[in-house]
């Protein structure tokens, strides 16, 4: 019999090509495709600047400041998944610390969001292991349930699904449906090239930057 609120439901398979295509663009620039309305907002990066976050997420609803659930989702997890908290956003008890950063790390996991707080902070700002967490605490968390793995669920204002493509590096997290991920990746290809070139003519003294004058004429600010 299957408990709503306490229950683990079969993991979502997303193809690794998928995820693939995602590799070496910055979120930024797939925020901006994705018409800059997605991603977290006050989920901050714990780990070692530079580090980056690449995977497919394995969600987990916890009952505020209790982790029982976490450690199962890290018992089944897999390489390449990117553990997804719902912790209601509260920061009252950690839901995750050191050893649990390290389980994860030693199965392969691809990171750690975390809409809750985590502790042992030192040592996540250390380690190259991605994790973005809502905040700190040194209070630990109980065990006692309930929670759900692999159901949709909130973080910080966006819905993730299992088997969402997670982006991660030092500007936030985004969480993206394998269903978008071709589009999306080709649209991000083309900014991130259309980027480059800018940066390349800046250097180079040919930037032309005529589009500000042009807005301002339209809305009246300067002369036709």
């Amino acid at each position: 019999m299957t408990t709503l609120g306490f229950r683990i439901l079969p993991r979502i398979h997303t193809s690794p090509s998928l995820v693939s295509l995602f590799e070496g663009l910055p979120a930024s620039i797939i925020s901006d495709n994705m018409s800059r309305l997605s991603g977290s907002l006050h989920l901050r990066p714990y780990h070692r600047p530079g580090t980056t976050m690449l995977g497919t997420a394995l969600t987990v609803r916890v009952r505020s400041g209790d982790n029982l659930m976490i450690h199962k989702a890290l018992q089944i997890a897999r390489p390449g998944d990117v553990l997804v908290v719902d912790g209601g956003g509260t920061v009252d008890r950690a839901l995750i610390g050191d050893i649990m950063k390290n389980v994860a790390k030693s199965r392969g996991l691809a990171g750690a969001v975390i809409d809750g707080a985590i502790r042992d902070s030192a040592t996540f700002r250390e380690d190259n292991f991605p994790c973005y967490a809502r905040g700190v605490t040194h209070r630990g968390p109980f065990k006692d349930g309930p929670g759900e793995i692999n159901v949709q669920v909130s973080i910080d204002g966006d819905v993730v699904n299992p088997g969402d493509i997670v982006v991660g590096d030092d500007d936030g997290v985004l969480f993206i449906s394998p269903a978008h991920a071709d589009a999306l990746a080709a649209a991000s290809r083309k900014k991130l090239a259309d980027e480059t070139a800018t940066l390349a003519a800046i250097a180079n003294g040919t930037h032309n930057d005529a589009w500000i004058d042009q807005i301002l004429r339209a809305k009246g600010v300067l002369p036709q």
